[in-house]
Order: structure tokens, then C-alpha cells, then sequence
């Protein structure tokens, strides 16, 4: 059975896209620990990041950090954060955060909730910029 992830990438399930290629997606997270959250997953189901092959591994990062410049030139931000927790679903997921503080990196409180209005303004500025 495939995960929600691959789901989402395969366009089952709807996602807010901000950026595709054969191999990698991009979307905004729906419960957002800041406005411009992004999950970018390689396409190809695999739980953990290390299990990655060094190839895969070194691809999913360079369209990561692709997608974490769209980011910063979309959302105001002083930087864009990037972790990978990988507890909630098991596919490979990196999280990217446009953060001002520490504190838009905190994934143990409370999650937003956008308008979808919101979510998409989002995601079009962030795929506007993705190149």
C-alpha cells in the first residue's frame, strides 16, 4: 500500500505543489508549524533518509535546497530551516521552515491551520520562484 505521501505525489490525494521533477515533490505541509512549511519527498517510497542511496540521498538535498531558495525569495524570512524527523510518516520527508526565530522551528507545539486562500497565495509565490 502506498503511503499519503506518494498519494500526494502521484496526485490521488490534492496537495498545495510548490515544485516536481521525475524524481522528487514538493508541497506545503497542511499543518504548518509556519505559513511557507514545505515537505519535499523523493518519489520513491523509502522510510528512513540514511537508507537513501548516497545518489538519491545527495539529489533529494540539492532539489531541497532548490526549493528552500524559492522559499526564501517568496516568504519574508532570515532564513529557511531544514530537518528531517521522519516519525509521523514513513516515507522520506525534509522539512523546510522560512524562519525569523528559533521558534518557527518548533514542531511539538501547536500546528496551524491556513485558509485555503492562504495556502494557495503561498504555494504559487514558492513555485513561482522554484528554478
Amino acid at each position: 500500500m502506498a503511503t499519503i505521501f506518494s498519494r500526494i505525489a502521484a496526485g490521488e490525494i490534492p496537495s498545495y505543489k510548490v515544485a516536481e521533477d521525475k524524481d522528487h515533490f514538493a508541497f506545503l505541509d497542511i499543518n504548518p508549524v509556519h505559513p511557507g512549511h514545505v515537505l519535499v519527498i523523493p518519489r520513491k517510497e523509502t522510510d528512513y533518509i540514511f537508507d537513501l542511496s548516497e545518489d538519491e540521498y545527495s539529489a533529494l538535498m540539492l532539489f531541497a535546497r532548490r526549493v528552500a531558495k524559492a522559499i526564501g525569495k517568496a516568504i519574508p524570512c532570515k532564513k529557511v530551516g531544514v530537518t528531517v524527523i521522519g516519525l509521523d510518516v514513513n516515507h522520506v520527508h525534509v522539512h523546510l521552515v522560512p524562519m525569523n526565530t528559533g521558534a518557527d522551528m518548533n514542531f511539538c507545539g501547536e500546528k496551524l491551520t491556513l485558509p485555503a486562500g492562504e495556502m494557495e497565495e503561498i504555494a504559487r509565490k514558492i513555485a513561482e520562484n522554484f528554478e
